[in-house]
């Protein structure tokens, strides 16, 4: 479908049936994008598990679109390059440069 295969921005939720945790990040897994990602479980074991294992720059955790200007933001995949908001942003504005300079007694 082609919802499940590209990214989707709207008020939009789509769902997939799956029978396990295993097939379930396959599925997460099995696009080319790889912005956002949401987990639903009574089990914190589980949520550590999934979110680990699930290819997404963001997973939320019974709960959709928190953020915090302070925590970096960007995806993985086809679905940007580097990070926004947080510290890690500024590596996009600045280009590292290494100055040696041999001093005399």
């Amino acid at each position: 479908m082609t919802i499940a295969r590209e990214e989707i921005f709207g008020p939009v939720l789509s769902t997939i049936e799956v029978g396990s945790e295993a097939e379930a990040v396959t599925v997460a897994n099995d696009t080319m994008y790889g912005l956002a990602a949401a987990v639903w479980t009574d089990s914190v074991d589980a949520a550590h598990r999934v979110a680990r294992a699930i290819r997404a720059g963001v997973v939320w955790v019974n709960t959709f679109d928190a953020g915090d200007i302070t925590s970096p933001f960007g995806g993985f995949k086809q679905s940007g390059f580097g990070r926004d908001k947080s510290i890690h942003a500024l590596e996009k504005y600045a280009d590292l440069k290494t100055v040696w300079i041999g001093l005399r007694p």
